[in-house]
C-alpha cells in the first residue's frame, strides 16, 4: 500500500541547512494499522504529510499503491489524494460555514458527485460516529470531541485505500479521546482501511499493529505494538493535552 524510500527532508535555517528526516526507509502493507512516535522535533508531522502528498521530499519517493508522489505535479497529487488518502486533522479542520452533514460530503462533492447521490452516505456514517441528530450543526455548535467525530467522517466519505492521522486525540481531554480512539478503529475495521497515525500517546500507539518510532529524523526501531513499550521498555514523550471536553 506504501513504500518509502531514503526519505530526506531538509530545510534551510539561516546559513546552514536542517535535515528533518534522514534516508527513512519502510513499507506499510494494506489494512495494517501503524502508530508514527516519537520526540518532539523527530520529523513525525513531516514524514506524514510526505506520505500524504502534501510536501515534497528534498530526495527520496515516496510510492502509493503504485504512484510515486514525488514525481507528480500538484494537479496529478490533488487526484491521487482525492481518490486514495483520507486525513484526519487534530485541528479539526472543519469548514465553518458549512454544517457536519455539508463537511462530511466535500470530499465526495469535490469529485463532481450531486448532493443527492452522496447525502445518504454522509448521514450512515455521522449515525456510525454518534452524531445522527447533530448532522445539521455548525462547527461552532458543536463540541471539540464532536468535531472530531465529523472529521473521522469526513475522512472515510470516498473510501480511501489508506487514512492517515495527526495526533487525532491530540487537542481533547482524555475521556474523549478514548471515545475518539474507539470510533476510528471501530470504523477502519469495518472499512478495511490501512491506517498511520503519529501520536504521543502510549495507549493509541499501542492498539496498532505496528509501532515505528522516530528518533533525530531516523528510524530508531519499527515493532509490533505487543512489543512496543513492554518487552522492549520504549516510552514515549508524553503529551500535554487541552481540556476540550465531548
Amino acid at each position: 500500500m506504501l513504500k518509502v524510500e531514503q526519505l530526506t527532508k531538509t530545510y534551510q535555517s539561516g546559513s546552514r541547512p536542517l535535515t528533518v528526516l534522514n534516508r527513512v526507509s519502510f513499507d506499510i502493507d494494506p489494512g495494517t494499522t501503524c502508530a508514527i512516535v516519537g520526540p518532539s522535533g523527530s520529523g513525525k508531522t513531516t514524514l506524514l504529510g510526505l506520505c500524504a502528498g502534501l510536501d515534497q521530499a528534498t530526495s527520496g519517493e515516496v510510492y502509493l499503491k503504485g504512484h510515486a508522489l514525488q514525481q507528480l505535479d500538484e494537479e496529478r497529487l490533488a487526484v491521487i489524494r482525492n481518490r486514495h488518502i483520507g486525513f484526519i486533522f487534530q485541528s479539526f479542520q472543519l469548514i465553518p460555514t458549512l454544517t457536519a452533514l455539508e463537511n462530511v460530503m466535500v470530499p465526495v462533492e469535490l469529485r463532481g458527485v450531486a448532493y443527492d447521490d452522496v447525502a445518504g452516505e454522509a448521514e450512515r456514517l455521522l449515525g456510525e460516529v454518534g452524531l445522527a441528530g447533530r448532522m445539521h450543526h455548525y462547527p461552532a455548535q458543536l463540541s471539540g470531541g464532536e468535531q472530531q467525530r465529523v472529521g473521522i467522517a469526513r475522512a472515510f466519505i470516498h473510501k480511501p485505500d489508506i487514512l492517515f492521522a495527526d495526533e487525532p486525540t491530540g487537542n481533547l481531554d482524555s475521556e474523549t479521546g478514548e471515545q475518539i480512539e474507539d470510533i476510528l478503529f471501530d470504523l477502519n475495521a469495518k472499512e478495511g482501511t490501512t491506517l498511520v497515525i503519529v501520536t504521543h500517546d502510549p495507549d493509541l500507539a499501542a492498539r496498532c499493529d505496528r509501532v515505528i518510532r522516530l528518533k533525530g529524523g531516523e528510524i530508531a526501531s519499527d515493532t509490533g505494538a505487543s512489543q512496543y513499550g513492554t518487552s522492549t521498555g520504549e516510552t514515549l514523550e508524553s503529551s500535554t493535552k487541552s481540556t476540550v471536553t465531548s
